[in-house]
C-alpha cells in the first residue's frame, strides 16, 4: 500500500572518505502531496553561505569564538539566531554553535536540547561537504572531497587540468554552437558547481556564466564546463583561509563589465566583501538593464555591492560585533565615484535616479564610503570577465584563495588603503 513514505538509507562519510555511521530517514514523498491539504508552507528559510563564512570568520579574528558542531535529530527548521553569547547557524539540521562564553554556549544547547533531540558532533571539521582545517593563523576551509567526487560524476577525475577556469578568448552565445544530447548531464553537473562557490570564489564568473545556458546547453557551452573541471582537477587543493585578524573593518570591492554580452549586450556586475582581511561576500550578476555608458554598468554594480555591504553593517550588529570604522567601497571608474558624492553631476546620471540616490544616502548618512583604486589592484575584476593566468593568480591569492600549505598575510591591497 502506498502511504506516501519512504524511507532512504544513507552512508555518513568523513571528509577522507571513511564510514562515519549509517544513516536511516522517513521522507515524505514531495510529489504526491497536494497544496493546502498536505502542507502549506512552500518555504523553509536557511542560512546564507555569506553569513556562515561571517561567524567563522569572526571565531578566528581575535573575538575568542569557540565553534562546536551539532544535529538535530528531528524537526529543526529556524533559520539562524543569536542567544546571548551564543550564535547557532543552522543549515537543514545541522548547528555551528559558536561564542565567547562556553556557560552560555552550554545553556543555549541545554535548553535547545529540551525541544530537540541533539548529537554532539564535537568541534567542527567537516559539515556538508566542506572540510575545516585549523592552521596555526586562523582556518582553512576546503571541499576537496565534493569536488573529487563530482569529478567522478563526470568522468573527468583522470582529465588533464588548466591554469584558469575560462580563456580569455570564450565568448558564449546561445546561438552559437550545435545541441547536445545530454542536457541532463550539463544542468547536473552545473547545478553541483554551484555549491563550489562557497569555498572556491575564482570559479564564480565562470559558473555563473555557464548557468545562463540552462534552458538550452550548446556543445561549446558544455566544453566551458569541462574547463572549469579540468581547472578544479588541478587545484583541488585550494580553498579559502581565514587569517587571524584583530582589525573587523569591512572593504569592499565593485566592478563591471560594461556590455559584454554578445546577446543581450547588458553588462556584467562583479563584487567582493572583506572583513578583518578575510573575504566573507562575492558574487557575480548579469545585471537586469542595458546600461548606456560604462559609468552606468559602474554605479549599478556598486549600487548592488552597497546593498550587500550594508546587510553585513546589519548583521554584524545582530551579533553584537561594531566595526572599528566606517565600510568603505572601492570602484576603479573615476566617474562612479564622483557622482556618489556629487549633487552637481546629477542631471547626468538620471536613468540610474534609484542606485544613485541609494548610494549617496549611504554615504550621506555616513554609513560607508566609496573611493577610487586602480584597476590593477580591483580586486573584483576577476568577477566580472576571464582573465590572463598571470592576473588571475593575482587576483584569487588576493581572495585568500590557498593551498593548504600557504599561508598568507592580510591581503596587501586592503592595508594600502
Amino acid at each position: 500500500m502506498n502511504c506516501g513514505l519512504q524511507w532512504v538509507f544513507r552512508l555518513k562519510r568523513h571528509s577522507d572518505g571513511t564510514i562515519a555511521r549509517y544513516k536511516g530517514r522517513l521522507v515524505v514523498k514531495g510529489y504526491l502531496q497536494e497544496a493546502g491539504i498536505d502542507f502549506h508552507e512552500t518555504f523553509s528559510p536557511v542560512v546564507k553561505p555569506t553569513t556562515i563564512r561571517v561567524v567563522l570568520a569572526l571565531a578566528h579574528s581575535g573575538q575568542n569564538l569557540v565553534c562546536r558542531l551539532k544535529k538535530a535529530l528531528y524537526g529543526l527548521k529556524q533559520a539562524p539566531r543569536a542567544w546571548g553569547a551564543a550564535v547557532c547557524p543552522c543549515i537543514r539540521d545541522d548547528i555551528i554553535v559558536t561564542g565567547n562564553h562556553q556557560g552560555s554556549i552550554d545553556a543555549f544547547v541545554t535548553s535547545l536540547d529540551t525541544q530537540f533531540s541533539l548529537k554532539d558532533l564535537g568541534p567542527l571539521n567537516y559539515f556538508l561537504g566542506v572540510e575545516v582545517e585549523h592552521t596555526t593563523d586562523g582556518i582553512f576551509l576546503s571541499q576537496r572531497k565534493y569536488i573529487q567526487d563530482l569529478l567522478k560524476q563526470a568522468c573527468m577525475d583522470q582529465a588533464k587540468g588548466s591554469p584558469t577556469p575560462m580563456t580569455t578568448s570564450t565568448n558564449l552565445s546561445q546561438h552559437v554552437g550545435s545541441a547536445i544530447e545530454n542536457e541532463s548531464d550539463y544542468r547536473s553537473i552545473v547545478g553541483a558547481l554551484q555549491y563550489v562557490v562557497i569555498t572556491r570564489p575564482d570559479i564564480t564568473f565562470a559558473i555563473n556564466k555557464v548557468c545562463q545556458f540552462m534552458h538550452r546547453p550548446l556543445d561549446q557551452h558544455f566544453k566551458a564546463v569541462k574547463r572549469i573541471l579540468r581547472y578544479l582537477q588541478s587545484t583541488m587543493k585550494y580553498g579559502l583561509h581565514f587569517t587571524t585578524t584583530i582589525s573587523l573593518d569591512l572593504v569592499g570591492f565593485s566592478d563591471a563589465n560594461w556590455g559584454t554580452d554578445v546577446d543581450d549586450r547588458r553588462s556584467t556586475t562583479g563584487f567582493c566583501v572583506f572583513l578583518g582581511g578575510n573575504s566573507v561576500a562575492w558574487g557575480t550578476k548579469k545585471q537586469h538593464v542595458v546600461s548606456r555608458s560604462t559609468a552606468e554598468a559602474e554605479y549599478h554594480s556598486l549600487a548592488h555591492t552597497a546593498t550587500e555591504v550594508v546587510w553585513l553593517v546589519s548583521l554584524l550588529s545582530k551579533l553584537h560585533i561594531a566595526p572599528s570604522k566606517k565600510a568603505t567601497i572601492w570602484c576603479d571608474n573615476s566617474g562612479a565615484v564622483a557622482v556618489s558624492a556629487n549633487p552637481v553631476l546629477h542631471s547626468k546620471f538620471k536613468h540610474v535616479e534609484l542606485d544613485l540616490f541609494f548610494v549617496r544616502e549611504k554615504i550621506t548618512v555616513g554609513k560607508l564610503d566609496v573611493g577610487h583604486v586602480p584597476t590593477q589592484d580591483q580586486v573584483a575584476d576577476i568577477f566580472t570577465k576571464p582573465l590572463s593566468a598571470s592576473l588571475f593568480t593575482k587576483f584569487h591569492s588576493s581572495l585568500n584563495v590557498v593551498t593548504r600549505r600557504e599561508q598568507k598575510a592580510v591581503i596587501k591591497q586592503l592595508e594600502a588603503y
